[in-house]
């Protein structure tokens, strides 16, 4: 069921014609049905990840609405693709007919995402709040080439960190800048005290050398090859090689983007370790002493530990042509872009750490401008609307 649906979303994404036909089509009926769905003024709909986790700003959020007394009256339903997965929680399957119907009854919907999964049936009565789930460097949105389907128009309350965000967010999903909360993304808040965590307790956790460093390496997804039937990765990376020249002094952390169904090529054991299922993200990178990334917008949410960040970005070029990036980032970033796993290890190697770590501060300074107090900034504008 769930190849068959990411199957559906690829052809609703690549053919244009489909995809506007069926968004005014089901946006039309699904206006109609709401019409006669009484809005329970309590309830609040949440979706992670589209349905994928139970985490992000959205689970940072629910955490604390839950913790305060003032806010007891809330009810939470989650959307997941497998609810199965969360018996103690109340969810629902996300993209079912219970879901929308969950939709159309819920006062307050909250989303790192999408809540109306590309359709538009939102009542005026309803607050909108969407922390999305990332700094972009790929584009994203209307931006993508071929999409211009995108509209946050009904969004109520959309988080960014940054006058770069805005800029994006503005063109990619035609968002009101009156909707901008500019206090950073909730799941952020904890980067920002991570010297008060223990690091060494995470490490434990995680079952991790606490005398060798770690490497994150976190590559973003790539678009299906094979027409939507599968979103696997084979990354050209050979991690015998990496611990020929490493090993004796690091460990690599590898994690998987969440779109990412399977990574081909990849045998884990004592210098490779797989975290992709680990829920929380931010112990990764606080327990981590260097990241290895491409396009992913965890370099934006690392870099506020001021910690190492190299690039890896083995298919470059073909990566800009098809998909594209914001910036130039060359000059951007705090490293140029490694395009050979040779160039990687020998910058490891290489690595001045206090230099490389206020190359990182820059770097954040100007892409993190907004922060503190994330998390009761948007409760407060969502809750007391």
């Amino acid at each position: 069921m769930t190849k068959m649906r990411e199957r559906i979303i690829y052809i609703l994404k690549h053919n244009v014609f489909i995809q506007k036909l069926y968004t005014k089509v089901v946006s039309l009926f699904f206006c109609v049905v709401s019409v006669f769905v009484k809005t329970d003024e309590n309830l609040i709909l949440i979706v992670s990840m589209m349905g994928k986790n139970f985490g992000d700003s959205p689970k940072v959020l629910y955490d604390y609405i839950r913790s305060k007394k003032d806010y007891q009256q809330y009810r939470f339903i989650w959307a997941f693709e497998n609810p199965n997965d969360f018996p103690e929680i109340e969810s629902v399957k996300i993209d079912t007919p219970k879901y929308f119907y969950t939709a159309f009854r819920a006062k307050y919907w909250l989303t790192n995402t999408n809540i109306e999964r590309g359709l538009r049936f939102k009542k005026k009565n309803q607050i909108y709040l969407n922390t999305w789930h990332g700094t972009p460097i790929k584009k994203i949105g209307n931006d993508c080439p071929g999409r211009k389907d995108f509209s946050f128009d009904t969004v109520n309350y959309l988080v960014v960190s940054s006058e770069y965000e805005e800029r994006v967010f503005k063109t990619a999903f035609c968002a009101n800048p009156n909707s901008y909360l500019r206090c950073g993304m909730p799941r952020n808040e904890e980067l920002w005290e991570a010297q008060k965590i223990d690091k060494g307790e995470i490490r434990k956790k995680l079952n991790v050398p606490l005398d060798k460093k770690i490497i994150l390496y976190a590559p973003t997804w790539r678009e299906s090859d094979d027409h939507g039937k599968s979103y696997a990765i084979k990354p050209p990376i050979h991690f015998d090689k990496w611990e020929k020249i490493l090993g004796n002094n690091y460990i690599v952390m590898f994690r998987a983007h969440h779109i990412t169904n399977k990574v081909l090529g990849v045998k884990y054991n004592d210098f490779v370790r797989n975290v992709s299922d680990y829920p929380e993200v931010n112990h990764l990178m606080i327990a981590a002493d260097i990241l290895i990334t491409d396009y992913s917008a965890i370099a934006f949410d690392f870099s506020i530990l001021c910690k190492p960040i190299l690039i890896y970005a083995y298919d470059y070029e073909s990566y800009l042509k098809n998909r594209g990036v914001y910036f130039d980032m060359n000059q951007e970033y705090p490293n140029a872009v490694c395009r050979t796993e040779s160039e990687l290890l020998s910058r490891v190697t290489d690595l001045d750490y206090s230099n490389e770590c206020k190359k990182t501060e820059k770097f954040r300074d100007k892409f993190i401008q907004y922060k503190g107090n994330a998390i009761e900034c948007c409760v407060k504008n969502f809750l007391n609307n």
